[in-house]
């Protein structure tokens, strides 16, 4: 359940409880108006409370991570969307039409690597060369880069060390590739066991086939 999700769904579950509570409060113990608003608006947040402290719960157990690990991960994937955001703005800004579909590439495994590790925090774990790594230095490189080529007077030097950080940047995405590749790697040998196991299932049943069909013929 997605962070939107989690607040619509305590938010219908609170509001009605706090109107129950106030109407009852109100005509069926005599309360005060302004009390029995009060009773409604605590039993409102209470729930609302409550409600979120039970799914965050249910969200740790599901990913197997205790709530200091997730703080934890929380805390640098907060960090890290803030330097993406930085990134991609950077990238964008660099003009120079060669490298567009690289820099696109880049900007694409980032996003991947990132939404990845939000929706199953504890993938984090395989990702932590990205994040401590790799992506500060694209985004220094980026922010460097766009600083220099906007300088009005190019020398040679400068056009130099242009094309170095270009192709500095370049072997960052293959490595930002492979820390994609890490991510999933999980997920790959899963279907490769998939594939196998399907696979002697398809033998099994050609050779009950096979086994029926000589039988028949005898």
């Amino acid at each position: 359940m997605n962070s939107f999700l989690a607040f619509a769904f305590r938010l219908l579950t609170a509001v009605p409880l706090s109107v129950s509570v106030w109407l009852a409060s109100y005509f069926a113990f005599g309360q005060t108006f302004i009390l029995s608003g009060i009773y409604g608006a605590g039993a409102g947040l209470l729930t609302y409370w409550a409600g979120g402290l039970i799914q965050r719960r249910r969200f740790l157990k599901k990913h197997g991570l205790t709530k200091r690990e997730y703080q934890y991960i929380k805390r640098n994937l907060d960090e890290a969307r803030r330097k993406i955001t930085r990134l991609h703005k950077a990238m964008f800004s660099i003009r120079h039409f060669p490298t567009l579909k690289q820099r696109m590439e880049f900007m694409r495994v980032t996003r991947r690597i990132y939404r990845l590790t939000r929706s199953e925090p504890k993938r984090f774990y395989q990702a932590e060369q990205f994040y401590f790594s790799h992506l500060d230095s694209a985004v220094e490189l980026a922010e460097k880069y766009v600083f220099l080529s906007s300088q009005p007077r190019k020398s040679r030097e400068l056009d130099q060390s242009l094309q170095e950080t270009r192709r500095t940047l370049d072997a960052l995405t293959h490595h930002v590739e492979e820390d994609l590749h890490r991510v999933i790697a999980e997920d790959i040998d899963q279907l490769h066991l998939e594939i196998d196991v399907a696979k002697n299932s398809i033998e099994k049943i050609k050779d009950s086939r096979i086994h029926d069909e000589s039988r028949r013929l005898k």
